[in-house]
């Protein structure tokens, strides 16, 4: 899958194509990655993290993080901190959704999704259900990605 957007290479290009290094330098930043993200959070106090393994049910990501902060301040306090962390840390940049309103704010960091929302938000959106361990890859909604 080829992902490079305005001469932005993603950490699936590095992945799928074996370029910017091997695999397992890959693979070791996208543990950084993860690893960054659930710190910030468990720092930052959100709520109700939950972390969705989607290796080999789509090719969005490799995993997707969910969860929760208390107010529209808070929720945008956890995507700062976690875009100032992956920057600080030489993680590179992700793209980000939402800053404005922080009611539901995405962070896209490659294979690592953050969905940071507000209770009611994540609510009505529900994406455990969607993405849950517990559905069966086959009933998962397929993405199609222009190349």
């Amino acid at each position: 899958m080829m992902m490079a957007i305005a001469g932005i290479e993603t950490l699936n290009d590095a992945v799928h194509h074996g370029t910017s290094g091997s695999d397992s330098d890959a693979d070791r930043k996208i543990g950084s990655l993860k690893t960054l993200a659930l710190d910030c959070l468990e720092d930052m106090k959100a709520e109700e993290t939950i972390e969705i393994d989607l290796m080999g049910r789509t090719s969005l990501a490799d995993t997707m993080i969910i969860t929760s902060g208390r107010s529209q301040r808070h929720v945008g306090a956890i995507a700062d901190r976690i875009l100032q962390d992956m920057k600080a840390k030489g993680l590179g940049s992700a793209r980000v959704e939402g800053m404005p309103a922080c009611d539901w704010v995405l962070i896209d960091a490659g294979d690592i999704i953050v969905h940071i929302f507000r209770p009611e938000v994540r609510g009505f959106y529900n994406l455990e259900k969607m993405w849950g361990a517990d559905r069966p890859a086959a009933d998962l909604p397929s993405v199609a990605i222009a190349e």
